[in-house]
């Protein structure tokens, strides 16, 4: 028990907690079961990548493209919804394009050997050129009232299907990460990729898989942020990857790889989207909010080298 207080989950936890009861304090309707689903909604497209992400920076990688295959994600299905496709084929097709988006991503790191940083920042820029070209400086729109209302309205109870896949994608992702062989084989490569090759890993297809599973999901949530929102640009999803990193950072995963638990990621997300919410119903702008965001990705990555410096030298001393 005392080993988990003092890990970075146990300080997740507490920090969590804090903020609960401060947001309770300051603002009494924080706790009812509308703003509560706010809460997860309001955000629930980054969240569901930030899961992906996971694996993507404990595997030491990097895809600063997630939010620009979202938001040709959320144009295309608007796009065909426009023209009077079905909403099943409609988004059939846009797990399609981020499966493609993907295999250029994972073709280029895992064969041709191009660092993930430099891949992923360039197809950032192209992805979202593409989706600009597709819509010009216009937003689509007028989508039918079913499509809205599976983004906006209750499925199960109050949930929506959204949150409902989040809670479905924590479990698959935390089980696939933890408790099998390739969840496995993506630590080892994060810690030494070397190592992990003469070990007999095939660290290609490891990083290959991975990067098509992060622009699929985040294709999917491309499409619940269109049926969400009601409407989609070609800027669609813009910035979401400061959000999307930062909850992985905060999460305790590391950002040299090897490290990292999904549940100290879902805490990570409880206490952004507590800070967020709590900030916006004492009418704090959102400016104000970004900053503070900001200073916790800088706090998450400076913090455990702070921390790691202190025990080098206790060791030695």
């Amino acid at each position: 028990m005392i080993n988990n207080l003092k890990s970075w989950e146990g300080g997740l936890l507490a920090i969590f907690l804090v903020t609960l009861v401060l947001n309770t304090s300051f603002a009494p309707e924080f706790l009812t079961v509308q703003n509560q689903i706010n809460l997860f909604q309001l955000s629930i497209e980054k969240i569901i990548v930030a899961l992906m992400m996971t694996l993507i920076i404990v595997n030491a990688e990097i895809d600063l493209s997630v939010a620009s295959v979202m938001g040709l994600s959320a144009v295309v299905f608007a796009w065909l919804i426009n023209l009077g496709w079905g909403g099943g084929s409609a988004a059939l097709v846009c797990l399609t394009v981020g499966a493609l988006a993907g295999m250029v991503n994972a073709a280029l790191i895992a064969k041709v050997g191009i660092p993930s940083l430099v891949v992923t920042l360039a197809m950032m820029i192209g992805f979202r050129g593409i989706a600009r070209v597709l819509v010009k400086d216009q937003s689509l729109g007028d989508f039918p009232a079913w499509v809205t209302d599976l983004g906006q309205k209750g499925i199960v109870g109050p949930l929506p299907l959204s949150i409902i896949l989040f809670f479905g994608l924590l479990v698959l992702l935390g089980i696939l990460l933890h408790r099998t062989g390739f969840g496995r084989q993506v630590v080892v490569i994060g810690t030494n990729a070397e190592v992990a090759r003469f070990s007999g890993i095939n660290v290609a297809s490891v990083k290959a898989r991975l990067f098509v599973m992060s622009a699929v999901i985040s294709a999917l949530a491309g499409v619940l942020y269109a049926a969400r929102l009601g409407s989609v640009r070609g800027d669609s999803a813009l910035g979401f990857e400061l959000d999307i990193i930062t909850m992985v950072l905060l999460g305790g995963v590391s950002i040299f790889g090897g490290k990292g638990s999904m549940v100290g990621v879902f805490l990570s997300i409880l206490i952004i989207l507590n800070l967020r919410n709590g900030m916006a119903l004492l009418s704090i702008t959102g400016h104000v909010q970004t900053g503070v965001i900001g200073t916790l990705l800088i706090g998450s990555v400076l913090v455990p080298n702070l921390i790691n410096d202190w025990r080098s030298r206790q060791a030695r001393a």
